[in-house]
């Protein structure tokens, strides 16, 4: 699926610590918490609540953030609709990672089990996806 180019270049220019508080109320505001967003942040890019602590005070964008990142192997199995647009038919790299995140944050608000959200994480897994 085509994003507009200025759509892309819009998100790749968002800061992350814009959006981060947006997605701690809403998981927030369901029951769910800091913790289990830290969690699924840290299952998708591999970057531990410090770094992303980090990355928030420098006022990273998205693009700098996902720099950063080393993304989930198994991000490939998030599918479904976000913002209108099916996930797995994003064209550009960096707003679909961005979109991946955004359908781990609704999943986690929604009630979904932690294991169901975190793809192939199973036991004896690290929350990035590898031997643990």
């Amino acid at each position: 699926m085509n994003n507009s180019k200025t759509q892309n270049e819009r998100i790749a220019n968002m800061t992350f610590g814009s959006v981060y508080p947006l997605y701690l109320a809403k998981v927030e505001k369901k029951g769910r918490t800091k913790e289990e967003l830290q969690q699924i942040i840290e299952w998708l890019t591999a970057l531990d609540p410090p770094k992303v602590e980090a990355l928030i005070e420098a006022k990273a964008t998205f693009e700098v953030f996902f720099q950063q990142a080393s993304l989930n192997p198994n991000a490939r199995l998030i599918t479904g609709v976000i913002c209108g647009c099916r996930v797995e038919e994003i064209d550009d790299p960096l707003t679909q990672r961005v979109r991946y995140l955004d359908k781990l944050v609704d999943e986690l608000a929604q009630g979904r089990k932690m294991e169901k959200i975190l793809r192939g994480a199973g036991a004896g897994q690290s929350p990035a996806g590898g031997p643990g």
